[in-house]
């Protein structure tokens, strides 16, 4: 078939990377995937016009709200994957809920990430029962073998000379809902206190408001660095350099950064919020917080306790490989694509 895949496409987003890694799949499976951006697109009109130039056969969208309403009323079958913040934000707001409400109806299948979120959207809306279906997101790292971390370090302007350096990275879009300046101040009075721990802030400039705002609180924060987004790969190569993995999003769908840090063998602490709690399991997988003053206590155990570290570093390793299969991503959105054939299921 010949399918359009709407995603919300920001460069080195943790959508870009989903939307990316499931084109693949499907085009693995000998479907034509033409993948566009929603943000491209003002109206359904456009889309029906992509349609009749590409004679597309079906569509899939990531995001409910920003990808699905784009795909009613065309005629041609198509499938949702919720992307968190449709189910955490906007079914909150009324008109976005009716719509989206109304796209559900008309979609042959959606996809949650996780438990959690498939029975928030059945109790939004209860006529999609039976549609919904749960796929954890796959897991492939591919970290740059050739990146210099001691040039990384050096460009972060982190005095590499420091006794048992600690980086802490925090990998997300400058946007509100990713909260990055959630523990900025409480790190820099620890970075004051313990020259040789920092936290490093990576992502694209999502809303240049609010990037600004992030800016100017780095520029007076000791011990926290700000960095432009970077390739995929040698994101993975930082990261898997770093001493942890920090998530401080208001919320999640499901974050591939903290499974990609599981997948990479390094320790995950992650502000306590249901998309998180999902695949981090406090003490066993990685370290929940619930506020800035609790994570400063956990990382400062997790620094002072390299046995907790190597447990926590196995079992996030071996529930990676058990419930985030690349393979078992690929397998169920192939199956799930042959919904969209003619003739329904």
């Amino acid at each position: 078939m010949r399918l359009l895949f709407l995603a919300v496409l920001r460069p080195h987003t943790g959508n870009a990377v989903t939307a990316g890694r499931l084109r693949d799949h499907l085009e693995a499976a000998g479907h034509a995937c033409i993948l566009r951006d929603a943000f491209d697109f003002d109206s359904p009109s456009e889309i029906a016009n992509l349609i009749m130039e590409e004679n597309l056969e079906a569509a899939l969208a990531l995001h409910l709200y920003r990808g699905g309403r784009l795909l009613q009323g065309h005629g041609i079958p198509f499938g949702i994957i919720f992307g968190g913040t449709d189910l955490n934000e906007d079914a909150n707001h009324r008109e976005k809920n009716e719509v989206m409400g109304k796209v559900l109806e008309e979609a042959r299948f959606a996809v949650a990430f996780t438990e959690s979120m498939k029975d928030i959207a059945q109790l939004q809306w209860p006529h999609a029962v039976g549609k919904i279906f749960v796929q954890s997101q796959g897991v492939s790292t591919i970290p740059n073998d050739t990146f210099n971390w001691n040039t990384f370090l050096e460009c972060s302007e982190i005095d590499q000379s420091a006794d048992n350096l600690y980086v802490f990275l925090l990998i997300c879009g400058l946007r509100k809902v990713k909260d990055p300046l959630y523990l900025v101040d409480v790190f820099s009075e620890w970075h004051q206190e313990v020259p040789s721990v920092y936290m490093v802030i990576v992502g694209p400039e999502v809303d240049p408001t609010f990037t600004r705002e992030v800016k100017d609180r780095v520029r007076r924060a000791p011990g926290v660095r700000l960095i432009r987004e970077m390739c995929q790969e040698d994101l993975h190569a930082v990261l898997k350099s770093c001493f942890a993995l920090v998530n401080s999003s208001i919320s999640e769908g499901m974050s591939a950064a903290i499974l990609e840090a599981m997948d990479l063998e390094v320790p995950v602490l992650a502000r306590n919020i249901p998309g998180n709690a999902a695949v981090v399991e406090h003490g066993v997988t990685g370290l929940l917080f619930a506020n800035p003053q609790e994570f400063i206590q956990l990382a400062k155990r997790l620094v002072s306790d390299p046995a907790l570290e190597k447990e926590i570093v196995a079992n996030g390793r071996e529930y990676v490989k058990r419930h985030h299969s690349w393979q078992v991503e690929r397998d169920t959105y192939q199956r799930l694509i042959r919904k969209l054939e003619t003739s329904e299921d």
